[in-house]
């Protein structure tokens, strides 16, 4: 097959691919995809790829169907020739490729996510000195977690010098799959290209209405015009006889080969039924298969000389997937069934009871326990390496086979876990509701509808997810009192404990007061528990709940317990709780600290699934600690993160933020779009948290740009009307910005009760921050006499405080307008030039401006602050930054953030010159 013939036409995809290797050799990363029919063209365009590669090196895989439900088997192919790299990446991430490749035995679940970052730094350590091109064809069959992990690494490639390229057929899945992705359609070839492939490869030049009339019954499409000109007589070409009505072409062409094939003699078909079902193109095995089935090696010699298939010492592969289609499609089920049997006993034979037991499901005629607990096995290893959207098929497939009701059940419960892991939520709540259906009175209904609750609390309503964790709380108590639940009474009440704290997050999330006091009674029902995690969450959901019942004493003193029962070293895993349990004490800045530890230890782990979440309270920390430019980044990451593995609630949190963030800034077009984008997830999700977030960004926005009437009427709407009005965090949480507004706006009877809802949530609190606040509003509503002697006792509250900048500045710029009003203009400059200085710092521009206006007034014509210099970074560039001036490498960085070495040395050699530092020790002082 010559050059023309192969890539007649291509020059728009042969420019696309020259891109991307430019950029390879240029040291940047991208990845590219073609979509097309079978037979367009797509796999010359990719040799075409490798061969103009050099000299970047080239890893190569092909997706086979039978492999589509073995986690990591694509990527396996791909890695094998740089394995031995792996011992560079971090440890987490080494570990995790080690396990998902088989190099060494899993250590446990890993999070989809840490395998995906390790593929990510292997591809840019494998491509040192000179570039990488991953050329992977046949996409539309690789396994789900082999796409996760190249597409994750596709969304991150930066300065990696590696380029991805992808062929998939051109289908609404892999459409979906690859959106992500630039590509192209390769499309049917125009008429004069066609023609000349077809004179090609015609045994004689075809006349122009012969040509014409070939083109437009196959489209363009290459393979067909190859294969229609290898069937046409020399008289039809030459249109002395007629041609074939109607052509075998379009989706015929793999009737062209099933012609071929139904003319070799039988036993040739049988080893080609054996080489298609196998799928790997493992000789040996397709032959100890084949010779069980009575067929000898000497079968293939016939589809070889047919041009059917190549045959390599250790190797058969078919020359187009159409053929192996057309030799599937061409069999007798009792014949597949038979290949699928001896398949299994080589297989097994070999070691790899996984595959045998796929090849024994293909075979089963139906129910079988034997061949189901051998799949939930081949699950189970899926899992333990990462691989759950694959572990998720497989298990779908064991619960098909399971003859057992509750054991059915159980199965198909498993595999809405692994799909929901796996990042198909689709997929597992489908499953979910095929176990809650199959399990019937008699299944585990408590477990299954806490895992429904889980579901809808991460992307859907959060008040439906709140009611079925009571039910599932009501129905753990009947399994419990029945004995029905198989549990010892310890193994019980930890069971409700766990459903009790995830109705606890849904009411938090919801802002019902009522159920977080009915959850405080249930959990006051159980036993004390002897674990200190235990123990603590019970004590925390105890407290909660009295505090919000009307108990304020009770209930401060038993979350007083919890907090001082846990050590700052330990229990990392409650360390949102803890942040919980200090914001209800009305100790917002303690709970800022326990939410970005949470940030922290969630990194260390690597449990990328859960960061969107932990990130929520670590981007909220930041912003309460004054850092905005970071809580913006952090909120960036959580959204890309919330938004690749389907939390659509997480995603809402992180859009309120960032609308906050925005509104800080005085960037109004951000803060709306941010804030209207949350608010369309968080109304109908009933997530009043979230709603009332992105509602305060809007009535701070107004408030920072002096509209005082409409940022007044907002802000009280947080409290008396609308969607998600009345949520306690809001409402605590904006009374500062509500007691301001309502002072600006005149309504100073509106301003007194704000101040005296802020004094009853205060009361229990201890924290600095938390009295300099109420000071603060105590201040606004004060009379001029007491006012000033309040502002200058709350900025001495927050004099030690280096996370209270912002809060710093509105109480120094609340002094200084009260002082030059009272015309003490010398007393008022001070604080007026401190609070703008501040404001310039943080990039909060339009208090910043109020600030400079009012000590203009003061008589000092003050000037524009520069901007700290972290306010010019990027949001990646922040990032890295902030985890290098903690003393991270950039091995260790690159780990935490999900990216290579080399894009963080990338990013570091863009930020010295813009901080102004020559060293990381300059850098970590310039940020202490």
């Amino acid at each position: 097959m010559t050059a023309v013939d192969r890539l007649a036409g291509r020059e728009r995809e042969l420019a696309a691919i020259d891109d991307v290797l430019t950029g390879v050799r240029a040291g940047t990363g991208q990845a590219f995809a073609l979509r097309g029919e079978p037979g367009a063209g797509k796999t010359a365009l990719l040799l075409r790829a490798a061969e103009r590669a050099a000299p970047a090196r080239v890893l190569r895989a092909t997706g086979a169907e039978p492999e589509s439900q073995m986690a990591f088997a694509a990527l396996h192919q791909l890695l094998r020739p740089v394995s031995g790299l792996v011992d560079a990446l971090p440890e987490a991430q080494r570990e995790a490729v080690r396990g998902a490749l088989g190099l060494a035995a899993p250590t446990g679940g890993q999070d989809r996510f840490l395998v995906s970052a390790g593929v990510l730094s292997l591809l840019a350590e494998a491509a040192v000195p000179d570039g990488l091109v991953c050329i992977v064809d046949d996409f539309q069959w690789v396994d789900r977690a082999s796409a996760d992990a190249l597409l994750f690494a596709a969304r991150r490639l930066g300065a990696d010098g590696v380029g991805l390229l992808f062929a998939a057929r051109d289908t609404t899945e892999t459409r979906h799959t690859l959106k992500d992705v630039p590509g192209l359609t390769v499309a049917g070839l125009e008429a004069a290209d066609a023609a000349l492939v077809l004179a090609a490869r015609s045994a004689v030049p075809p006349v122009p209405d012969v040509a014409a009339l070939v083109v437009a019954a196959t489209g363009g499409n290459p393979l067909a015009l190859r294969e229609t000109a290898g069937l046409l007589t020399p008289e039809q070409l030459t249109g002395r006889a007629p041609l074939p009505d109607p052509l075998p072409v379009g989706d015929g062409i793999g009737a062209v080969f099933g012609e071929q094939i139904a003319r070799l003699p039988e036993a040739t078909r049988l080893v080609l039924l054996v080489a298609a079902l196998e799928g790997l193109g493992d000789l040996r095995l397709v032959l100890r298969a084949a010779a069980r089935l009575g067929a000898a090696a000497e079968a293939l010699d016939a589809a070889e000389a047919a041009g059917l298939l190549d045959i390599e010492p250790t190797g058969i592969r078919f020359r187009h997937p159409l053929i192996r289609s057309a030799v599937h499609a061409g069999a007798g089920a009792a014949d597949r069934r038979a290949v699928h049997r001896a398949l299994a006993a080589e297989s097994e034979e070999a070691g790899d009871t996984g595959r045998g037991a796929r090849h024994r499901a293909e075979a089963a005629l139906g129910p079988d326990e034997g061949i189901a607990a051998e799949l939930a096995d081949a699950a189970g290893l899926a899992r333990a390496r990462g691989g759950y959207a694959d572990a998720a098929r497989t298990l779908i497939r064991a619960a098909d086979l399971t003859p057992d009701r509750r054991a059915r059940s159980l199965r198909l419960k498993d595999a809405a876990v692994a799909a929901w892991l796996g990042g198909r939520p689709g997929q597992a709540r489908s499953s979910l509701a095929a176990a809650r259906e199959t399990a019937g009175d008699g299944g585990p209904s408590a477990e299954i509808a806490q895992l429904s609750g889980r579901f809808e609390l991460h992307s859907g309503d959060a008040a439906e997810a709140l009611r079925t964790f009571l039910a599932a709380v009501e129905q753990a108590s009947v399994q419990a009192s029945e004995h029905t639940s198989g549990q010892t009474p310890e193994q019980t009440a930890r069971a409700r404990l766990s459903i009790l704290a995830d109705a606890a997050e849904a009411a938090s999330y919801v802002g019902d007061t009522d159920a977080a006091v009915l959850i405080g009674r249930r959990a006051a029902e159980l036993p004390e528990p002897g674990d200190p995690a235990d123990a603590f969450l019970r004590d925390v959901l105890i407290g909660a709940g009295a505090l919000q019942g009307g108990d304020s004493g009770g209930g401060a003193q038993r979350l007083r317990r919890a907090l001082d029962a846990v050590p700052d070293d330990g229990f990392d895993a409650v360390l949102l709780l803890w942040a919980a349990a200090a914001s209800l004490l009305g100790e917002g800045d303690v709970g800022a600290r326990f939410g970005a530890r949470a940030g922290r230890v969630a990194r260390v782990s690597g449990m990328v699934g859960t960061l969107p979440v932990v990130l929520e309270s670590t981007a909220t920390a930041e912003r309460m600690n004054s850092a905005f430019a970071l809580s913006a980044a952090l909120s960036e990451e959580g959204l890309a993160l919330a938004r690749e593995t389907g939390i659509t609630n997480s995603a809402a949190a992180h859009l309120a933020n960032l609308a906050v963030c925005a509104a800080v800034r005085g960037d109004e077009a951000d803060a709306r779009a941010y804030a209207h984008e949350a608010l369309a997830i968080a109304i109908p999700h009933r997530l009043g948290l979230r709603v009332g977030v992105a509602s305060y960004a809007l009535g701070l926005l107004d408030l920072g740009l002096g509209r005082f009437e409409q940022a007044h009427e907002r802000l009280t709407a947080l409290t008396t009307a609308g969607p998600g009005a009345g949520h306690p965090a809001a409402v605590w949480g904006s009374t500062a910005d509500r007691v301001e507004a309502a002072v600006g706006a005149g309504d100073v009877d509106a301003a007194r009760a704000s101040v005296d809802f802020l004094e009853r949530w205060s009361a229990n609190a201890t924290s600095p921050r938390a009295r300099a606040l109420l000071a603060r509003c105590r201040a606004l509503v004060a009379d001029d006499g007491a006012a000033p002697e309040l502002l200058r006792h709350s900025l001495d509250l927050l004099a030690d405080d280096s996370g209270a900048a912002y809060d710093r500045a509105r109480t120094a710029l609340l002094l200084g307008e009260r002082l030059r009003r009272e015309r003490r203009v010398g007393e008022a400059r001070p604080h007026l030039r401190h609070a703008a200085e501040a404001f310039g710092r943080l990039g909060a521009v339009p208090w910043e401006r109020r600030a400079l206006g009012e000590l203009r007034a003061a008589g000092e014509a003050g000037d524009r602050a520069e901007p700290a210099a972290l306010t010019t970074l990027t949001a990646q560039e922040l990032r890295i930054t902030r985890l290098v001036a903690e003393g991270l490498s950039n091995r260790d960085v690159a780990a935490r953030l999900f990216l290579s070495t080399r894009t963080v040395e990338y990013h570091l050699y863009k930020v010295y010159p813009k901080l102004g530092v020559t060293s990381r020790t300059e850098l970590a002082r310039l940020l202490a």
